[in-house]
């Protein structure tokens, strides 16, 4: 565990005894924390995810004594990463869009001032996503570039051009109704009724009376996890739009991300902590007062911000009178699907490295059908995406692919908990389920790529248990809470709860993905900093470090 530093004002013993299991027997082991801890912290911050990271980097530039919580053995949130045979792995995040000079996440990332020294490779701008089906050996790219993108795709459906020029002035018009998406000032969307009322499968399907465009148009889906009968359009443009911008994959992962908004955050005085469970968060005269850790440990704050789950949350607030619609509401939201994950080890120099990614779906109603999937014919479409090295050659190294999972077919082990921090194991029958599954995966993908079985060396699994382990979503989900078209204010969380001091951040607050939840943060810090001062200092922020390059 990384040392707490600031100034101090009470002492503590260096180390705490815990206790861990091995082979069924418990030893002591001592986590180390610091011998000085501050008194109170201007802000203390529940969750290292993204958007809490960001939330901390933007207060501790303004100069407040902050202190993010962590619960994992790293930091991040999606952003964390595994190694298995000295190959890295990503949790959550494949690849980011947007970033290009310019752009919205470049000069969020720039504003942050992790830029520099983070390492990218940009993918195929001819085709960074491609789709494809089980009837079909045509590959139907996704361009980077609107003009780009277009054009690509109307040479696979070329008396469908209007309907693909329409579909990507829509996509851009609607992304411009999101202020701090595009780094101007207003509130976190327009308020135009139409906006939400508008649903993304409805739109595609009014483009065109061509089945296999509207599905190609829909095909990256499982990027948002879209219902048909749900999802508004918005959802889908600001999940697509940034990665028509530009498309890129962090070399040799994703925790680079989260490496440098930690290392930024301690240049700021800010401190962050691992293996820091938060397990209640005190309140008194209706005003958060500190939070209890695992360790026995009470830190004090003056304001808190939850980068959690909000149903977590209230599970740590149990006993608080918040008002009986608001618990209800948060209790009822429906969370995202889930996702099953193999990540492959290659044999080296097996099979080539893969400048893109594909979403394929068995036919064409499977697209925004995935998640109605049988045990007779799942998975009905996956994603598939490659780790990229710095010094990335022809050969990959490792391969990953994603189908959805409902959160149902893991509940006969739903009480068992399993992280590098707290190891349990689940069982022999856990372990025969995940083979089973891993097998009925394998034989889809085979059908892509025919050779697939040879170039394995090992493979390695996640279900939404280990999801829900890691990065404490509820059930596993993928994207936090589901945005239903006829009903959008039913899924819309404020960053200011009902405790004049508790703020929430995240996924579950705005939109999900690496920009979503920088732009949570955002919309969290401008609740305590005043929103036209936050946003004054970020884009003159990034403008002036645009300026030195």
């Amino acid at each position: 565990m990384n040392d707490v530093t600031g100034k101090s004002d009470v002492t503590y013993k260096s180390c705490l005894p815990l206790t861990i299991k091995l082979n069924c027997q418990n030893y002591p082991y001592f986590v180390k924390v610091s011998k000085t801890m501050k008194k109170q912290y201007d802000i203390v911050i529940i969750g290292s995810g993204m958007g809490g990271l960001v939330a901390a980097n933007i207060l501790a530039r303004e100069g407040k004594s902050v202190c993010v919580l962590e619960k994992n053995n790293q930091f991040g949130g999606n952003l964390q990463t595994f190694v298995r045979e000295r190959t890295i792995f990503d949790t959550g995040v494949h690849y980011l869009g947007g970033l290009s000079e310019g752009q919205n996440l470049y000069r969020y990332f720039d504003y942050l001032d992790i830029l520099e020294g983070l390492h990218f490779k940009k993918l195929d701008e001819d085709g960074f996503d491609k789709i494809t089906f089980d009837d079909d050996d045509t590959e139907y790219p996704h361009a980077q570039g609107y003009e780009n993108f277009a054009s690509r795709l109307t040479l696979k459906f070329p008396e469908d051009a209007d309907a693909i020029q329409a579909y990507c002035n829509k996509l851009q018009e609607v992304c411009q109704k999101f202020p701090l998406y595009n780094l101007e000032a207003g509130k976190p969307y327009h308020q135009d009724s139409d906006l939400f009322a508008l649903g993304a499968k409805s739109y595609i399907d009014a483009l065109t009376e061509n089945k296999r465009l509207r599905a190609v148009l829909a095909g990256s889906n499982l990027l948002y996890a879209g219902d048909p009968d749900k999802t508004p359009f918005y959802v889908h443009a600001l999940s697509v739009n940034s990665f028509i911008e530009s498309s890129y994959r962090c070399a040799d992962g994703g925790s680079q991300i989260t490496k440098l908004l930690i290392r930024r955050l301690k240049e700021n005085g800010g401190n962050a902590l691992k293996h820091q469970e938060v397990i209640s968060i005190n309140v008194a005269d209706k005003k958060v007062v500190s939070v209890t850790t695992q360790t026995g440990q009470k830190i004090k704050g003056d304001l808190f911000i939850s980068n959690i789950d909000p149903k977590n949350t209230l599970n740590l607030t149990e006993g608080v009178p918040f008002r009986k619609s608001f618990t209800q509401r948060i209790e009822e939201m429906e969370s995202t699907i889930s996702a099953f994950s193999i990540h492959i080890v290659l044999k080296p120099k097996s099979f080539n490295y893969l400048n893109h990614n594909y979403y394929h779906s068995k036919d064409l109603d499977a697209v925004w059908n995935g998640h109605k999937y049988t045990q007779e014919n799942w998975p009905l479409g996956y994603m598939v995406s490659m780790g990229v090295r710095k010094n990335q050659d022809q050969w990959g190294e490792q391969l990953t692919a994603i189908a959805y999972m409902r959160f149902e077919e893991v509940t006969p082990w739903a009480r068992t908990f399993n992280t590098v921090a707290n190891k349990n194991d689940r069982g022999e029958t856990y372990a025969e389920f995940k083979k089973k599954k891993t097998e009925v995966f394998l034989n889809e993908l085979e059908k892509k790529f025919p050779n697939i079985r040879d170039c394995i060396q090992s493979i390695h699994t996640s279900t939404p248990l280990s999801y829900r382990d890691y990065i404490g979503c509820h059930r596993g989900s993928m994207y936090g809470y589901v945005k239903d078209v006829e009903n959008p204010l039913k899924s819309f969380i404020a960053p200011r709860t009902k405790l004049e001091n508790l703020y929430f951040t995240g996924q579950s607050l705005n939109m999900h993905g690496i920009l979503g939840v920088t732009i949570s943060g955002v919309v969290t810090c401008s609740e305590i900093l005043g929103a036209d001062y936050l946003l004054d200092k970020i884009v003159a922020g990034s403008e002036k470090v645009s300026g030195k390059r």
